[in-house]
C-alpha cells in the first residue's frame, strides 16, 4: 500500500506551501496525516517480513548463548560454590539417609533413596573443610531451604546436601578469575575459577577432580 505522503512534499517536511498549514500549524495536526497513520498501522504483514524478522530473533538468541556457559550455583556453609549445569540431574527435599557400616571417611554419608533408586549421599562440606553455618536468624531459616543435589557423571550417580540452592546461572567465560590466595586450601584444590555473582563470589568447582576425590572416597 502506497501512502499519500503529502507532508513530505508541501507539509512542514516539504516546501510548506500547504493551505491548511495555517489552520493546523503543524501535520500532526491534520487529519490526513492521522488517517494515514492508521491506514499505516492496520495494514497487512508481508509474510515474507515476518519470516525474516522470526530468523533475526532466532540468530540473536543463538548468538546470545553460543559463547556463554551455565551452572548451578549452591551454598555450603558461608561459601558460595557452583558446578556445571549438565552434571546436574534432580534436586530434591531433604530425606533419611542412612548410614553405611564400616565406614569411617567423612566424605561418605551413607545411601539416600531418590524416587526409589539407591544413591550414594556424600559431604562436600567434608571434602572441601567448610563449616555447616546455620542460618543467622529465624526470619532467615523461614527462607532458606536445605536440598538434596543429585549430580551424574560418566554413568556415576551421587547425591550431596547444600544448605542453600539459587540455581542455573549463565555466564560469559570472560567474567571468570583466578581463585584468590585467601580461599581455604581444601577449597582451592578443587576451584578452577571464581565467577562474580551478584555481590558475592562464587567458587566454579572442577566437576572432575570432584567426582575422582568422591569414587576414592568410595572405594
Amino acid at each position: 500500500m502506497k501512502l499519500h505522503d503529502c507532508w513530505n512534499h508541501i507539509g512542514i517536511w516539504g516546501d510548506g506551501t500547504c493551505a491548511e498549514l495555517a489552520q493546523a500549524v503543524h501535520c500532526r495536526n491534520c487529519p490526513v496525516y492521522s488517517s494515514a497513520a492508521r491506514d499505516l498501522l492496520d495494514r497487512g504483514v508481508d509474510s515474507a517480513y515476518l519470516a525474516q524478522s522470526a530468523q533475526q530473533i532466532r540468530t540473536q538468541r543463538q548468538d546470545a548463548r553460543r559463547d556463554t556457559d551455565s551452572v548451578v550455583i549452591f551454598r555450603l556453609g558461608a561459601e558460595w560454590l557452583a558446578l556445571p549445569a549438565g552434571v546436574f540431574q534432580e534436586v530434591c527435599a531433604l530425606r533419611p539417609i542412612h548410614s553405611l557400616p564400616h565406614r569411617r571417611n567423612g566424605a561418605v554419608l551413607g545411601i539416600a533413596n531418590v524416587r526409589g533408586a539407591l544413591l550414594v549421599c556424600v559431604s562436600l562440606h567434608a571434602l572441601l573443610g567448610i563449616d555447616k553455618t546455620p542460618a543467622a536468624n529465624t526470619a532467615q531459616r523461614r527462607l532458606v531451604h536445605e536440598r538434596l543435589l543429585v549430580v551424574g557423571r560418566d554413568g556415576e550417580r551421587l547425591v550431596f546436601p547444600v544448605d542453600e540452592i539459587h540455581g542455573i546461572h549463565r555466564f560469559h567465560p570472560d567474567q571468570l578469575g583466578e581463585a584468590p590466595a585467601t580461599v581455604a586450601r581444601s577449597t582451592a584444590t578443587y576451584t578452577r575459577a571464581m565467577l562474580p555473582w551478584q555481590d558475592k563470589a562464587v567458587g566454579v568447582l572442577d566437576d572432575q577432580l570432584l567426582f575422582y576425590s568422591l569414587n576414592k572416597s568410595l572405594a
